[in-house]
């Protein structure tokens, strides 16, 4: 199976449990108390889908099939293992590395079912499934990762990996590496004491990330005077009570989104519900999961030391492109004082817009979004409520997404209705090149909704893979706020945003063209797999495709040329806030992985506060894009001390797409080649080469700096 496959999975729900956590010992009796014939025959789980390239049958499958499935998947992946560790011919790549990679089916194909839908439509049912199999799955991980016979037959090839070549010696190496990272050197005594730590840091992760889940239901903002809600749009204010009329509540409900920061603020008149929104956005589980960060941030540091590593931080970032802590501090470092100085100006025209409309309170957060919108509209003459009838959803998605794909890469995106799909809201596609050959299928989950984790994201169901004759299935997650019934989905340009960058990470799993899957489309280093999706972001401004899906959702007119120039100008707006709140969150999440271990952390909040003003960017009006309750990338998923990831891969996909603009920009050519240096070659080679391939250099902060508005 792949074996990375279930920390991916249980990151997925925001759970960290070690280098790729699987179950363990299940009594055979227990598994057959379980199993019933009845079950066996009913269980679509136990079984290969007849679908279309594997496509799950979600209309058949029920939440009392998984933990069957699960401890099946594990017993028969215990045997997979033993066959390997108890063959009597000498230990060489086929019969160990290979063997390991078509192991452990079922289990494979259970952990990205529950785990992709846990994230999906979680509830009650699902949350206790997970709470059971979670200890199992990490116990399972380490009887695999810990074994020493079995490490002993991966070192034996690993010592002669330089008669392997390509994509049979990066996987070997990834093998061992994994498994000196997982703790298979270490004494039987240390080993239990890693046993312990990986279960407690799954069942705290999990904790976690239910707290968080749990805040979008309960952290809800109820409003009953219709006259608060002054500044937003009649449908606007429907879709806000359609919301509470759908959770058996009077008046309208605001719904937090996953980061610090609320869009709603930019539009609401009344500053009192401004505040009580940003309040329970910056608060929210503190009480529940401020304990528990401090808890997992010791945890992790206690295995670091365990395996070597001074801190979490550099045993994360030993195996990632950055290397070290000190390169990533010294990235975030050198922009903290540009991106704070260029926030602090734009403060400045905010104050002045204050004091303009003859208010003399001090600017706090809940109101820069609302004020630099009447400075955005000031310089631009731009008003949301003015833009987003231009942007349609399904007009964004076929004649901006789809479209930019084809120009650039010559694929057709067909819908498939045929296909079943786990909510009534979600799109099932076939993807197909351009000599009509059928690539993969994608899904696409548009709306946010009770059950469904915040954010935006993508993940496979399937994953491509030459050696088990694998196209991809992957879906992309997004959070989009339903209108109420009868009204046209329109987006903000943050959103279609947002659709284009996951759909670059789509692509990166559709593209791929390798044979192992441990090393297959996005099962790159985190600071490589959110270079495509970034990349992709750009097109949605590209002035070819923004003008070929920018159209009027009633009369179908093209954007305004002028309008359309104030978005593309105004794009950088706000840029020295959007970079500041990213780098603290950055900084954040690195400082709570760089303590030592049996450091005391007593209060969060002082610990936010010392570890930002450290680096000079605890700047009051701007704070955390995520602060520590809520931090799920960090705390609960596998980005704990790798959310610098995104600024990281930022410079590489301003660079390419920079570059890309010198060589003809929006072509088949342009795409073509990207397509084969990066897109298909997932993690089977070494990813800076794999880029200097594509580009012919190695990246500079350039591009970067003029993407965010820092540099001219």
């Amino acid at each position: 199976m792949r074996r990375n496959l279930i920390t991916i999975a249980i990151g997925m729900v925001f759970v960290l449990g070690g280098c790729s956590a699987q179950s363990g010992d299940t009594p055979q009796t227990q598994i057959k108390a379980d199993m019933t014939t009845q079950q066996n025959a009913d269980n679509v789980l136990l079984h290969p889908s007849p679908l279309q390239d594997q496509a799950p049958q979600f209309d058949k499958i029920t939440t009392a099939d998984y933990l069957p499935a699960f401890r099946l998947g594990m017993a028969q992946d215990d045997k997979d293992i033993t066959k390997i560790i108890n063959n009597p011919a000498p230990a060489s790549f086929d019969n160990t590395v290979a063997a390991m990679e078509t192991s452990g089916t079922l289990l494979n194909r259970v952990s990205r079912m529950f785990f992709n839908l846990s994230g999906l439509i979680s509830d009650d049912e699902m949350i206790q499934i997970q709470n059971t199999v979670l200890p199992e799955l990490t116990a399972h991980q380490d009887n695999i990762y810990l074994n020493r016979d079995l490490f002993a037959r991966i070192e034996i090839i690993y010592q002669d990996k330089d008669t392997l070549k390509g994509e049979q010696k990066r996987l070997t190496e990834l093998y061992y590496n994994n498994f000196l990272r997982a703790g298979a050197k270490l004494s039987v005594g240390d080993q239990a004491k890693i046993r312990d730590i990986n279960t407690s840091l799954a069942k705290t992760g999990a904790d976690f990330s239910q707290n968080v889940l749990k805040s979008f239901k309960n952290d809800v903002i109820l409003v009953t005077d219709k006259n608060q809600l002054s500044g937003l749009s009649a449908d606007e204010i429907a879709s806000l009570a359609a919301a509470a009329k759908s959770t058996g509540r009077e008046g309208y409900m605001i719904t937090l989104v996953n980061t610090t920061r609320q869009p709603i603020l930019a539009n609401l008149n009344n500053r009192e519900l401004r505040q009580r929104i940003w309040e329970a956005s910056a608060n929210r589980a503190m009480d529940t999961n401020g304990p528990l960060a401090v808890k997992l941030a010791t945890l992790r540091a206690e295995k670091a030391a365990l395996l070597g590593y001074p801190t979490w931080a550099a045993y994360t970032v030993a195996d990632q492109m950055a290397k070290t802590p000190d390169a990533v501090f010294d990235i975030l470092d050198d922009l903290v004082p540009k991106a704070v100085a260029k926030a602090e100006i734009e403060a400045n025209d905010i104050r002045n817009e204050m004091a303009r409309e003859g208010v003399s309170f001090e600017l706090q957060p809940w109101d820069w979004a609302f004020y630099a919108e009447k400075v955005r509209q000031q310089k631009y003459s731009l008003d949301e409520s003015q833009i987003k009838p231009y942007f349609e959803f399904n007009r964004v998605l076929k004649d901006g997404l789809f479209y930019a794909m084809n120009r650039l890469y010559g694929i057709d995106i067909k819908p498939r209705t045929d296909l079943p799909v786990w909510q009534e809201d979600v799109m099932a596609f076939e993807v197909f090149n351009k000599d009509g050959s059928s690539i993969g299928l994608f899904y696409l989950d548009p709306y946010a909704r009770p059950g469904k984790n915040g954010g935006a994201w993508m993940d496979e169901f399937v994953t491509q893979s030459g050696l088990l004759g694998t196209h991809p299935v992957v879906y992309n997650a997004l959070n989009i706020p339903k209108p109420a019934a009868g009204k046209p989905t329109l987006m903000t340009f943050d959103e279609v945003t947002t659709m284009f960058h996951e759909f670059g990470h789509a692509v990166h799993g559709l593209f791929s063209e390798v044979k192992y899957p441990s090393i297959a489309g996005t099962a790159t280093a985190r600071d490589f797999v959110e270079f495509p999706s970034q990349f992709n972001e750009d097109w949605d401004i590209n002035p070819e495709v923004i003008a070929h899906y920018a159209k009027h959702y009633q009369t179908g007119e093209p954007i305004p040329a002028k309008l359309l120039n104030k978005i593309l100008k105004s794009h950088k707006f706000n840029q020295g806030h959007d970079t500041t709140e990213y780098l603290a969150a950055a900084i954040l999440d690195m400082e709570w992985h760089s303590i030592a271990p049996g450091t005391r952390i007593d209060n969060v909040e002082e610990f936010e506060h010392k570890v930002l003003a450290k680096h000079g960017i605890d700047y009051a009006p701007v704070p955390p894009r995520y602060k520590t309750s809520y931090f799920s990338h960090s705390f609960g998923g596998g980005y704990s001390a790798g959310y610098y990831a995104y600024l990281w891969t930022e410079v590489l996909a301003a660079d390419a797409f920079s570059y890309m603009d010198t060589t003809g920009g929006l072509t088949l050519e342009n795409g073509n080649k990207y397509r084969e240096a990066i897109l298909s070659k997932g993690n089977s080679q070494d990813l800076m080469g794999d880029y200097m391939h594509f580009r012919g250099n190695k990246p500079t902060t350039d591009a970067l700096l003029k993407r965010r508005g820092l540099k001219d």
